[in-house]
């Protein structure tokens, strides 16, 4: 318990109000400002799916598969709604502080608890199928491909699951150092290979079956007099495109990674843990101070940044349609544009705010989940 409230601590000192929205003597949030409209993203339906995180930083993101929705509440509750209508399936209460998921596949919906449980449910009926212990909370998404479910905690150990029973096949075991963000990027699965990021500011590649070390690669080094000044997690959500990974560090790098041999391809120097995105021409990051990059995919050259939104505890990036959309603290989504990164359209969706990034679906339209536990899918269109 003293460990988990000095990093909350830590937190605070280190972003104020970019972590938690919180009051302090620290710069305030940039104030909205008029813009040209060029989009509106219309409501096709809105859901309440119970308590939201509750005020915590958990990530708690929804997951669509199979036509479905998912999603999970900080009290417990895992919903099912039908994606096109938005009308519930199931409800399903676990009795656990849910702190990561929903994680889907193999006909299965994983979450993760603050008390170091995993839970497997039936992705068609919601009836729990199995749980088990992990060694530490979970604050990553738990991931499954191939029959074997994939799980991080925050002490830096990642293992391999049977998807059937939920019995552990394998164990990767990497220390966390003693100062860290409260967070842990999702690992994620490509072609047999688990590709995770530790607190160290390593990425680290897996085999899926076995759990033996494919490569690993130093993302950021870890530099400075101070435990704070030493944090170098890998917090942000990587991202793969045509064979290249990129990933991005707090105080440290953002670079792109060759997956077939771990060969670093390039890298600049960059701070974010919200995450990022990537489409074919330019990778888009939220900074630590809420300042949105688009660099070229193929250098790391910066192609712009927008400032607009300094501060307001930006949400990772996604790209929709035309445009680039983030959620931030006062629960709006704000849609930019890719080419200049300026505002082009705006919408509140949950005054608790929004701590998970928006999920592009086809058709160009956005699923977000609030943190007050508000779900809606939205239609992007443009503006004549």
């Amino acid at each position: 318990m003293t460990r988990f409230v000095s990093l909350l601590l830590i937190l605070g000192a280190l972003s104020g109000c970019s972590l938690f929205g919180d009051d302090d003597n620290s710069e305030p949030p940039a104030k909205l400002e008029p813009f040209e409209k060029q989009a509106r993203l219309v409501s096709l339906w809105s859901r309440d799916t119970g308590e939201g995180t509750r005020e915590q930083r958990v990530k708690l993101i929804p997951a669509v598969y199979r036509e479905r929705v998912y999603a999970a509440d900080r009290n417990g509750t895992v919903l099912a709604y039908e994606l096109d209508s938005g009308k519930q399936v199931w409800r399903s209460k676990t009795g656990l502080a849910i702190s990561a998921g929903a994680g889907v596949g193999d006909g299965l919906v994983l979450v993760g608890s603050s008390e170091a449980k995993l839970v497997a449910l039936d992705a068609d009926t919601g009836e729990e199928l199995w749980r088990t212990s992990a060694s530490s909370e979970i604050l990553s998404v738990p991931q499954v491909s191939d029959g074997v479910v994939v799980v991080q905690a925050v002490d830096g150990t990642i293992a391999g699951l049977d998807a059937s029973d939920g019995k552990r096949l394998w164990i990767h075991d990497r220390s966390a150092p003693v100062l860290t963000l409260r967070g842990t990027s999702t690992p994620l699965v490509v072609q047999g290979v688990v590709l995770a990021g530790f607190a160290n500011g390593k990425m680290t590649a897996l085999e899926l079956r076995s759990g033996r070390q494919v490569w690993e690669v130093a993302v950021a080094v870890s530099r400075g007099r101070s435990e704070l000044q030493r944090i170098v997690d890998l917090d942000a959500d990587a991202e793969i495109r045509d064979g290249v990974l990129y990933v991005a560090s707090y105080q440290g790098r953002i670079v792109a990674i060759s997956l077939q041999d771990g060969r670093m391809l390039w890298n600049r120097d960059m701070s974010a843990y919200a995450g990022i995105a990537v489409d074919n021409r330019q990778v888009y990051v939220s900074d630590a101070d809420s300042e949105a990059w688009a660099l070229d995919r193929r250098t790391g050259a910066s192609l712009w940044k927008q400032g607009i939104l300094r501060r307001r505890d930006l949400t990772a990036p996604v790209v929709t349609g035309e445009f680039v959309g983030v959620g931030d603290f006062e629960g709006y989504v704000h849609l930019l544009t890719q080419d200049e990164g300026l505002i082009a359209g705006r919408v509140r969706v949950d005054k608790a705010g929004i701590q998970a990034a928006p999920v592009a679906l086809s058709g160009d339209r956005l699923l977000v989940l609030g943190a007050g536990g508000k779900l809606v899918l939205y239609q992007l269109e443009l503006v004549e």
